[in-house]
């Protein structure tokens, strides 16, 4: 991996200035390079990992096992890329095993993401059925630990 997009995947608030002090670059020369990224679409855009709970954000987040049928002409893609445009689907992956996609889903309350369930995703033509698992609580996201661990906590080594 590109080391530029490995120090941004690691602290995605570091400016141009810092990256190319990291890097033993100049300024322009990281600007340059963080705007190839982006025109080629590599880098989609730079996001803070929340603790949505210490935040004091109530929201509800479901994991939905999807069955689908392939389309002709766009296998699963095209209806996979349909699910993903909805506002409440924060997620979307192909998988293999017993389900095709794996959507995850935001939304205010219960009912809200029940009703996107429901109303939306599995009357879509071409999905053969959903399983919903509601997210009761993160222990990690994107890497970060939610946690109160601290980071000179170690964990116990057994003989």
């Amino acid at each position: 991996m590109d080391g530029l997009l490995k120090l941004l995947r690691e602290d995605a608030s570091l400016t141009a200035a810092q990256l190319a002090a990291l890097m033993g670059l100049s300024e322009s020369e990281v600007a340059a390079r963080l705007r190839a990224h982006r025109e080629s679409g590599v880098l989609l855009g730079v996001r803070a990992v929340l603790n949505e709970e210490k935040a004091g954000r109530d929201i509800v987040r479901a994991l939905i096992e999807v069955r689908i049928t392939p389309e002709r002409g766009g296998g699963f893609d095209k209806l996979a890329e349909r699910i993903a445009r909805h506002d409440e689907v924060r997620s979307c992956h192909l998988m293999s095993g017993g389900y095709d996609l794996l959507v995850e889903v935001e939304g205010a309350s219960l009912r809200e993401v029940a009703a996107f369930v429901s109303e939306k995703l599995s009357t879509l033509q071409g999905v053969l059925s959903t399983a919903t698992h509601f997210v009761l609580r993160a222990y990690k996201e994107q890497g970060m630990l939610m946690t109160r661990e601290t980071a000179d906590e170690r964990l116990a080594v057994a003989p």
